[in-house]
C-alpha cells in the first residue's frame, strides 16, 4: 500500500499565529503550503472589501481546493493549509478531505486569548501597513463572534498551543 501525505490544518483566532506557524510547518514537514489569503488575492482581486465578501469568495474556492489537495495528499506528499479551520463546519470539511482520501491529518490549535491576538494584530500592522484597514480590532471582535474551539467530539487529531511555548 503506498503511503499517503497528511494534511495539517489551523486553529485559531484572528491574529494567533496560524500564517506564521503554517509557514514554518511546511518548510518543517517539507510540505506543499497552500495559503488562502494568496489564492483569494490572485483570483478575486481588490474584490474582497468586507467579512461577507470574504465568505462569498471562499465558499467558491473550497471544491477547486478539496480535489487538488487530495490528489497531492494521494501521490505522498503532506500539505499544510493556511487556511482557517475555526468552526465545526469548517473543520468537517478538512477532515472529510483527509478522510474521503485515507490520508491523516493533523489540527493546530493556536490557543490564544484576545489580548495575545490583539496584540499580534497590532504587531502585523506595523509589519504589513497594507493590511491595516483589515487589521483592526473592531474586525477581530467581529470574527471573533464565530469562532468555535475544537472539541473531542469532533474526532480529530489535535495539537494544541497555547502561546506561551
Amino acid at each position: 500500500m503506498k503511503k499517503l501525505g497528511t494534511l495539517y490544518f489551523f486553529c485559531g483566532k484572528m491574529g494567533a499565529g496560524k500564517s506564521t506557524k503554517s509557514k514554518q510547518l511546511a518548510i518543517d514537514k517539507h510540505a506543499v503550503l497552500l495559503s488562502e489569503d494568496e489564492w483569494l488575492s490572485s483570483l478575486y482581486p481588490n474584490q474582497i472589501a468586507s467579512f461577507e465578501d470574504y465568505l462569498k469568495f471562499s465558499a467558491q474556492l473550497k471544491p477547486l481546493v478539496k480535489k487538488h489537495v487530495q490528489n497531492i495528499l494521494s501521490v505522498g506528499t503532506d500539505v499544510v493549509m493556511d487556511f482557517p479551520a475555526n468552526t465545526q463546519k469548517l473543520r468537517k470539511w478538512f477532515l472529510d478531505m483527509a478522510s474521503e482520501v485515507n490520508a491523516n491529518h493533523q489540527l493546530i490549535f493556536l490557543n490564544l486569548n484576545n489580548e495575545q491576538c490583539l496584540r499580534q494584530i497590532a504587531q502585523r500592522r506595523n509589519e504589513q501597513p497594507e493590511r491595516s484597514a483589515f487589521d483592526t480590532e473592531a474586525v477581530f471582535i467581529h470574527v471573533t463572534k464565530f469562532f468555535e474551539a475544537p472539541e473531542a467530539s469532533e474526532s480529530l487529531n489535535i495539537l494544541e498551543y497555547s502561546g506561551k511555548e
